[in-house]
Formats: structure tokens, sequence, C-alpha cells
């Protein structure tokens, strides 16, 4: 019964993947974004040490995954069909997650008791708000204008499962750019994924 709860939440990925057939890529990013500032929230509002280390671990989890899940995925399309515009974006957008992950990597190995916890979840989150704003209000909108609906589709569906296959810890030293990205991420995963398996999450 244990094991098959903290085997949930890949699975709950899994049925999630075939739900986003019909979804734009800007859909399944946004709704990342909104569960990220949930969990967020989820970890500040904490009663107890045990709540603030299962969301602490969702929280890792999502924001490990839905980073490199946008750049193997999606910022490669920004160069594709926004040209010299979407290059820039694209560097812009991986310096900003280069942030996150730093201070994702150091949140990773906090404890709720240590008085560093909030004040780098914090540090984290203000960095990431700013980051999902633009991505949200400029980025996306770009992109988007550009793609077919099929092709934001295809994209969508893409994202989702390479969301599935990266590591689900901050490896903030590894490579940021594909094709070095996809290969290190391959290697890493499974030991990430062994180490879930003794994490506890949220109910």
């Amino acid at each position: 019964m244990l094991l098959k709860q903290r085997l949930h939440l890949p699975l709950l990925n899994l049925t999630r993947t075939y739900a986003t057939k019909m979804s734009r890529i800007s859909d399944v990013v946004f709704k990342d974004h909104r569960e990220l500032q949930d969990q967020y929230k989820n970890i500040k509002a904490a009663k107890d040490a045990d709540t603030a280390i299962r969301w602490q671990n969702q929280f890792v989890w999502e924001l490990a995954r839905h980073s490199l899940g946008e750049e193997i995925v999606v910022y490669p399309k920004f160069k594709k069909y926004l040209g010299d515009v979407g290059e820039e974006l694209a560097e812009k957008d991986r310096n900003e997650h280069q942030i996150v992950k730093d201070y994702l990597y150091k949140f990773q190995s906090l404890n709720p008791s240590q008085t560093e916890f909030i004040p780098t979840i914090d540090s984290l989150m203000a960095n990431l708000q700013k980051h999902i704003e633009e991505e949200e209000s400029q980025d996306f909108p770009q992109l988007e204008s550009k793609l077919l609906a099929d092709e934001s589709q295809e994209m969508a569906q893409s994202f989702e499962r390479t969301k599935m296959l990266v590591p689900t810890h901050s490896h903030p030293s590894a490579p940021n750019k594909p094709p070095f990205e996809t290969v290190v991420g391959l290697l890493t995963a499974p030991l990430d994924k062994l180490q879930d398996l003794m994490k506890r999450w949220p109910q």
C-alpha cells in the first residue's frame, strides 16, 4: 500500500499525457505554472513539518520536470518559429531557469526546521514568478501566433512525454541545452526516481 502511494505521481502524469491530446502547448505549460503556485502556497501554509516536507517533495518533483520539459521541447521551437528574436527569448529563459535551479538545488536538501527553509523557497518563487509572468504575457503568445493548432498540440504531447523521462531533482551543473541536456537527463533520471520511492508525498 505504501509503495502504491509513493508511485501515484508518475502514474497520474501518464494519465495526464493522454488527456492533453487536444491541448495547446501554452495550456499545459500554464497549467504547470498554476500547480507550482498552489504547491508553494501549500508549503507556506503547512501546519507541521510532515506536511511541509510532502509539499516540498511535490514542488521539487514538478519544477525540475517542468523546467527540463521547456528546455528540451519548447525553447528550441522559439528559434525555429521566431528566428533571432526566438533565440534571444530562449537564451533569456534558460538563464532565468538557471537561477531557479540553483535555488531549487538548495531548497530540495533543506528541512522545514531549518531557518533557511522559508527564505529559500520565497527567493526561488520570486524569481520563478517573474519568469512565469514573462512567459505567459510575452514568450508563449509570440510562439502560439506562429504555430498551427496541430503543431501546438503535438508540442504539448511531447512536453508531457518528456517530463516522464527527465530527472525529478535539480541538477544545476548539468547542461541546459539539447542534445547534451537530454543525454545527461536520461542517465540521471533513474537515480532520481529511485530516491522518489522513499519520499513522502501529499495525500
